[in-house]
This record gives structure tokens, sequence and C-alpha cells, in this order.
């Protein structure tokens, strides 16, 4: 992996930080998968001024990773090379105002929601389905039940790769299903949402409905990613992925450790011994079986990053 240059202090020539550095750092702990490589570096910034000035003397030759709560997310077996930045404590604060929510970036969907919901805020229910942060809800439109960033946001501040802080409205990202256009290399600080006035008690119960829908159909006790693949376009298919997974025989799969859950087609899961190239691998293997059956290529939801360890093998 040696893609920062090397030399005689603890943090490789790396520019200050204020936070943690860690070099050498296992990833796989944090990814929900609980498989995949480590860090060259894994940077925690203090709070954005730390992370500007970081990025803004970090040789623009070293690549950079940026990782949240790593929910819907495959780090490959041979790691990250270079810089990986994961934001903690210093932008995780939520605030709310009679028409909204401001968050950290790593926020958990699920805590803003809960923080919209004791203030009597509605329109942000849907990101208690959501697993994940929300840096990382906002760099995929992520939606679930009915909602979406692109339906709420309001702005989003980013410090871009050369070390800016900039504000950025949802038109500024030209957000689309699952995507968002983020300045290359840009790491998602902090956002606002919109939300009404709303019934508490009504509140309450839309996100308690939510649950009990999640853990009724998804494998949500498993080590998984999500849902794995985005749904088709109408023009591409008028079945959701999972169906196209389901009538492909997928159901079941599995790869080395990794398996298409029997629950939910659509997740795949580590039960217990799986490598990342087993999960990816399988996932390859799924797309390779849904074209071959239907005609339609699916497109993965789930990030992979990382360097491949060796040539993941196709399920016979």
């Amino acid at each position: 992996m040696m893609a920062l240059r090397k030399d005689t202090t603890e943090t490789n020539g790396l520019p200050p930080l204020r936070g943690r550095v860690t070099l050498n750092a296992p990833l796989a702990p944090f990814t929900w998968f609980r498989a995949g490589g480590s860090a060259e570096a894994l940077i925690r910034p203090a709070d954005a001024d730390d992370l500007c000035a970081f990025l803004r003397a970090l040789p623009s030759d070293i690549p950079v990773h940026v990782i949240g709560a790593c929910s819907n997310l495959i780090v490959r077996d041979g790691g990250l090379p270079g810089v990986t930045i994961r934001l903690a404590r210093g932008f995780s604060t939520i605030a709310t105002d009679p028409t909204g929510v401001i968050a950290g970036a790593a926020a958990l969907d699920l805590t803003v929601a809960e923080h919209a919901a004791a203030a009597g805020l509605a329109g942000l229910e849907f990101l208690s389905g959501i697993p994940g942060s929300i840096g990382g809800a906002v760099a995929m439109n992520a939606g679930a039940y009915g909602g979406d960033m692109a339906g709420t946001l309001d702005w989003a501040e980013v410090v871009t790769r050369t070390g800016e802080l900039r504000r950025l409205s949802a038109a500024d990202l030209a957000m689309t299903y699952r995507h968002a256009a983020l300045p290359a290399g840009a790491v998602v600080v902090r956002v606002r949402l919109r939300a009404t006035p709303g019934a508490p008690l009504l509140i309450a119960s839309r996100m308690a409905d939510i649950k009990a829908a999640r853990e009724a159909s998804q494998p949500v006790r498993a080590r998984t990613g999500g849902s794995t693949f985005r749904n088709p376009t109408p023009a591409e298919s008028s079945c959701k992925a999972w169906e196209l997974i389901d009538a492909a025989g997928c159901r079941g799969l599995t790869r080395g450790g990794a398996q298409v859950s029997e629950k939910h087609c659509n997740f795949l899961i580590n039960t217990g011994t799986a490598t990342a190239a087993d999960i990816e691998g399988l996932g390859e293997e799924v797309r390779r079986r849904v074209l071959a059956v239907s005609g339609v290529s699916l497109h993965w939801e789930i990030r992979r990053i990382g360097l491949q360890a060796g040539k993941p093998e196709i399920v016979a």
C-alpha cells in the first residue's frame, strides 16, 4: 500500500493535526460487514478548521478516502492507501430550530430523526429507517419510506480537497436517485434539513411503524451493508432489485462466508468468516445471474473502496 511519503516520524510526514492520526489502522471493526483491510493512515480531525488546515497542507498526489458510519460500505481486503478521513465527536452535534435541524455529518441518521421528533418537527421520520450517518446520507442522497435527502436538504457544508470550507445548496448538488454531485474529494461536515411543525405523538408513531417494517423485512441483526443494489429505473425494468435477484435464483446463494440474505435478497450478509472479497465476489455473481436471466444490469448501491488482496472468484 505505500502511498504516503516515508520518513522517520510517527505520522510519515503528514501535516499537523489536532485530532488523531493512526497508522495501519484496521477498518473491519468500523464496517457493518466486519470485514476488510486497513487504512494506511486513519485521520480523525478535531473539527472543521482542523480538517481544512490538514487538507490544505496535504500534498495533492496523496489519495484521500472518506468513511462515515461504514453501514453501506465494503473496504476491500488490500486496504486503503494514503489518507482515510473519519469524522467523529467534533462533527456530531445536532441543533433544532422552528423549521429544521442543523446536524454535524457524523451524527447518525436515527439520532437526527429522534432529535427532530423530540422538537415536534415532522418530515424527517424516514431517516430513522436508514442506517448510517448524515454525511453519508447526503453523499448518496439516501432515501427510504417515502423520503430522501433531496426532498429535505437545505444546504450542506463541505471541506474541499484543497481545504476550503464551502456551503452548497441542494440545487448545487444536483441530487438524483442515490447520487449527489459533490466536488471531487469533498468531505461533508455539516447540513441543514428542512422540517415542519408536527404532533410529537404522530411523529413517534410514524417512526415506530418504520422500525417495525424494517425489522420485519430486513436482516437488521446480521452483519450486512444494507441494500446492495439500486432499484432499476422504470425504463430498465418494472421490477425492484430484490425481485430480479429472487427470480434469478440467488436467494440464499453463498460464497465463502458471505450469503445472499434469505430474509431480503437485496442484502448480503457476513455469516461470520467472510472476507471483503467474498462479499464483493458474491455481489458480482448476483449481478451476472440477474443479467443472464432478465437482461437487467444491476448497479451497486453499496460503495466499494480500496485495493483487492486477490482476484475475486466466481461462484460455481
